[in-house]
């Protein structure tokens, strides 16, 4: 087989055309400036290419389930594996999945407990062993005389199928009555069940009126035990009791089912809590948006929902005035001051009933005499029952969620969390940390029949464990939220599954894999990926970060620039051929013979801060943190640490709330003070500007607004009578209408992908003919949108504000970009820096504070340079910015860094070290100093 993969005219997106040989079985890096062509390689090419050929060897019918699959525009691409990406894109909004799930470790986790798990009585914390006949029986005759009972076999639980053979043997067994689904039916009359459906079926074995009849109660409880692999369901009256030769407690009873895999489940109806169904959390009123000042009282609208009724003809107010004046609540006091017993009145609604008239607009009259609902439970009934999205908007806005109140956020039922392993029940082993349970795994004290039941599982579980810890997720529990892990956190999880598999002769093409990895656990991740290497793999990383291409066998250098400035192959060898080349600066970077310089001197600030008292938020120890406002402060420490928690959960939510968005719910401290200062939050991410191909540059920056503004004053806009309207392309009147402005047409293949044509009508150009005759410097409104930043910032000189609006987008290196390319082709670091450029262009308040969460991710460091300057010219206008982030060169840039530490998860939590640059690399305890010391000695 062929060593190399060879790709001959490759031009896909801004790629020139690019012939290049890359390889095989090595680690092999990406890299070059924003922009220049690496993902449309890597991605778009080398892996689309990989993806659709193995799609092509499956059936058309197999196809169509499977999704897109277009050629990349290449000539020829030989020596390709199979291919897998892992990339950014991919962590899972399901409330459902968790880190435990993700990496199946949870799976493990469940056939441990299902086989050598011990169950305890919760009440009592008595192991409990399987009840005898006899126990069964002298149970039911504890129960009162004449109590009509049911004693049913459960032969089905939760399983598909018609069951139609069931029925007939059950029948022929003499069985009459069976319980399907809930409801008791003759066997005779019941036909086969829906074969798609999962159901449940109990044999009614005997119907028994308790008198002194034990024998009797021997007999059936014996025959439902047969039947039904030693469960027995009875019926008393209306309570109804599981019985188990399996497992049941000899003081009170409580039983357990039969230990299985689904039974630990929280996404299975068997092992689920019944309150929430296996989330952990339900949806109700949450008491502070409800009532936001407690110091208001009701007739001042201290209680929200009732706040613009009160004291009006409403039918509403006319029911809660009723049950107000029935308890005595004094409308005039406080809420604070309304007696807890009272205030429980209107919130949960009357004891008994009341009595009551209703006088309506039209002048009917009603007469009530029943029980008034309160305002949390009709919020509650509403937000579930109506079917407007106003409505469900405005109940909405009382609601939040909140942990169950019956597992507490276990997810799952009090019977599965009565089983335990080693002393822990499933849900407190998922609440360790990767690390914590890798030492709990070796510390577990197992018999010999459990050693040898459970020796393929735990081997499974500790390996997996391993992955992890290797690739620096160290801290992670394995009960968190797939959906709150960042892109590299996702993106190293996936890494360490695909490691667990020990696939070979594979292809891996990686997005960015060191994203929020901290400089300490750089090694461990490249050692992951050497070792996956070594297993006979290739992999192609897209990466910026300069170690990882230290230890890389093969560099390829995209460039030189960015959009139509790029696309072609700079370099492509070796780490020390790719630093040897002038013409590289990823090499000249690499060798040292440019760098980002530091600055001279370090900002004091403008005098006011902004100062975090007592956070404890996850992680968080009592944190005290003092941000100097006027100033570039960066918040570092390892992954994990809880730089997240304080920034993004306790600020920045906390300077939301106060600055008037109630719903959002402020990190757990006791105090923010200095809030005052600000009037102005703005976060800026990585998330598209805009979900559609309508949203652009041009829009999204408010450039186009003056554009349009500019071609209405134009003498033939004047002569025809065309407004600025007339040159939007998302209203009717100057817009394509065969197209509605898109410019391009969805034509739906079935089992082939969608394919994307020009308009025939409009060519592309979005724009109807009449539009299109309106010219400004012999440029049509088309033209303008189909320029580069570089190109229109010379075409539009003469108007100042049009200009300055380019001019900003052009400082912060996006001179490449089309006005009008579309939001979902932009890069998240593409996407971050229109909106950087938007907020660059409005007048500073001085009261500013900008919020920025790992800005560098996908940023080359010619990148990181211009990025710098941007986020330095914010703080000059006056302005506070607040970044998190582990890239050095923006650390040594700071004027004031906040260190937390030591470690990630329960060992962090704390600020290691906080001050200058400097002041940090003096302090041997900060990893971060540790490694900016070398960097700061260099300048």
């Amino acid at each position: 087989m062929e060593n190399t993969i060879k790709i001959r005219g490759a031009r896909e997106n801004n790629l020139k055309n690019i012939d290049l040989d890359i390889p095989r079985d090595k680690l092999v890096i990406m890299t070059g400036v924003s922009g220049s062509g690496k993902t449309s390689l890597a991605f778009d090419t080398i892996y689309a290419e990989g993806q659709r050929r193995y799609m092509e060897s499956l059936s058309a019918y197999a196809r169509q389930f499977l999704g897109n699959s277009e050629k990349p525009d290449v000539d020829q691409i030989d020596g390709l594996s199979p291919a897998i990406a892992i990339d950014q894109k991919t962590t899972s909004n399901n409330p459902r999945s968790t880190v435990g799930t993700v990496t199946e470790i949870y799976d493990y986790l469940r056939l441990l407990y299902a086989r050598i798990g011990i169950p305890y009585c919760p009440e009592h914390g008595e192991p409990i062993q399987g009840m005898t006949i006899s126990e069964m029986v002298d149970q039911m005759m504890a129960l009162p005389d004449r109590t009509r009972t049911t004693i049913m076999a459960p032969i089905v639980r939760g399983k598909k199928g018609t069951f139609k053979e069931t029925f007939e043997k059950l029948i022929k067994d003499g069985f009459i009555r069976a319980r399907v689904d809930g409801e008791i039916v003759y066997l005779e009359e019941q036909g086969p069940l829906n074969k798609n459906q999962k159901h449940n079926i109990d044999v009614v074995v005997d119907r028994i009126i308790k008198s002194d009849n034990r024998s009797r109660f021997y007999d059936s409880i014996e025959t439902a035990v047969n039947l039904a692999d030693g469960m027995v369901d009875v019926l008393a009256d209306d309570k109804e009791f599981l019985l188990s030769a399996n497992y049941a407690c000899k003081i009170c009873g409580f039983t357990v089912p039969k230990l299985e895999p689904k039974l630990f489940s929280f996404n299975a109806p068997l092992g689920a809590c019944h309150h929430c169904k296996g989330l952990g959390i339900t949806q109700s009123v949450d008491m502070d948006l409800l009532i936001p000042d407690r110091n208001l009282s009701i007739r001042q609208g201290g209680i929200r929902y009732l706040k613009n009724i009160v004291d009006t003809e409403n039918l509403e107010w006319q029911k809660m005035y009723a049950l107000i004046r029935h308890y005595d609540i004094d409308m005039d006091v406080p809420i604070r001051d309304i007696p807890k017993e009272k205030l429980d009145r209107i919130l949960y609604g009357s004891l008994e009933p009341i009595g009551y008239t209703l006088y309506s607009r039209s002048g009917s009259v009603t007469e009530k005499n029943d029980m008034i609902e309160g305002v949390i439970p009709l919020i509650e009934r509403r937000f579930m029952e109506t079917n407007s999205s106003w409505n469900r908007e405005w109940y909405g806005s009382f609601i939040s969620d909140q942990t169950c109140e019956e597992c507490h956020g276990a997810r799952l039922d009090k019977k599965v969390l009565a089983v335990r392993v080693g002393g822990k029940n499933i849900y407190e082993w998922t609440q360790m940390s990767v690390d914590e349970a890798i030492e709990f795994m070796k510390n577990l004290q197992l018999t010999d029949t459990e050693k040898k039941v459970s020796e393929l599982i735990t081997k499974e579980i500790r390996s997996r464990l391993e992955f992890l810890h290797n690739v620096g997720l160290t801290y992670l529990t394995l009960n968190r939220l797939a959906a709150t892990l960042s892109g590299g956190e996702a993106q190293r999880i996936r890494l360490a599954t695909q490691i667990g598999s020990r696939l070979t002769g594979v292809m891996y093409v990686l997005d960015e894999p060191s994203i929020g990895l901290h400089q300490r656990d750089n090694d461990k991740l490249i050692g992951t990926m050497k070792e996956m290497r070594d297993l006979g793999n290739t992999l192609i990383v897209v990466e910026h970060d300069e170690d990882t291409m230290r230890a890389s066998d093969y560099i390829v250098d995209v460039g030189p620039g960015a959009g139509i400035h790029g696309g072609e192959i700079i370099k492509a060898g070796t780490p020390e051929e790719v630093m040897a080349c002038p013409d590289s600066v990823t090499g000249q970077y690499l060798s040292g013979k440019r760098s980002i310089p530091v600055p001279v001197k370090r900002r004091k600030g403008n005098g006011n801060t902004l100062k975090i008292v007592k956070a404890t938020q996850n992680n968080l120890k009592g944190v005290n943190a003092a941000i100097r406002l006027g100033t570039l402060t960066v918040v570092t420490g390892v992954s994990g640490s809880g730089k997240s928690s304080l920034v993004t959960e306790v600020l920045t939510k906390g300077v939301e709330h106060a600055l008037g968005k109630l719903r959002v719910k402020p990190g757990a401290c006791r105090e923010i003070q200095g809030l005052e200062n600000i009037d102005k939050l703005v976060v800026i991410g990585q998330e598209p500007i805009g979900r559609t191909p309508r949203s652009n540059p041009a829009t999204y920056t408010g450039v186009f607004d003056d554009i349009r503004d500019l071609f209405a004053q134009t003498r033939e806009a004047k002569l025809l009578g065309y407004d600025k309207g007339r040159f939007s392309f998302n209203v009717k009147g100057g817009r394509c209408e065969s197209c509605q402005g898109d410019g391009i047409k969805r034509i739906s293949m079935h089992f082939l992908p969608d394919v994307y044509v020009p308009c025939d009508a409009c060519h592309g150009k979005r724009y109807n003919e009449e539009t299109l005759q309106v010219k400004y410097k012999d440029k049509t409104i088309a033209d303008v949108l189909d320029m580069t930043v570089e190109e229109a910032v010379v075409f539009f000189d003469g108007i100042s504000r049009i200009r300055h609006k380019l001019q900003t987008l052009k400082d912060v290196g996006l001179s490449y970009i089309k006005l009008g390319q579309s939001a979902t082709t932009l890069s998240g670091g593409e996407a971050q820096r229109v909106k950087l450029a938007s907020e660059l262009q409005k007048k500073p308040t001085g009261k500013t504070l900008f919020v920025l969460d790992e800005p560098t991710t996908g940023l080359h460091s010619a990148d990181v340079e211009k990025l710098i300057e941007v986020l330095q010219r914010l703080v000059d206008n006056g302005d506070t910015v607040l970044v998190i982030e582990h890239n050095l060169d923006v650390i040594k840039n700071a004027d004031q860094i906040i260190d937390i530490g030591p470690e990630g998860g329960d060992a962090g939590g704390r600020i290691v070290a906080a001050g200058t640059p400097e002041q940090v690399a003096k302090v041997p305890e900060s990893w971060t100093g540790q490694y900016l010391k070398p960097l700061l000695e260099r300048k």
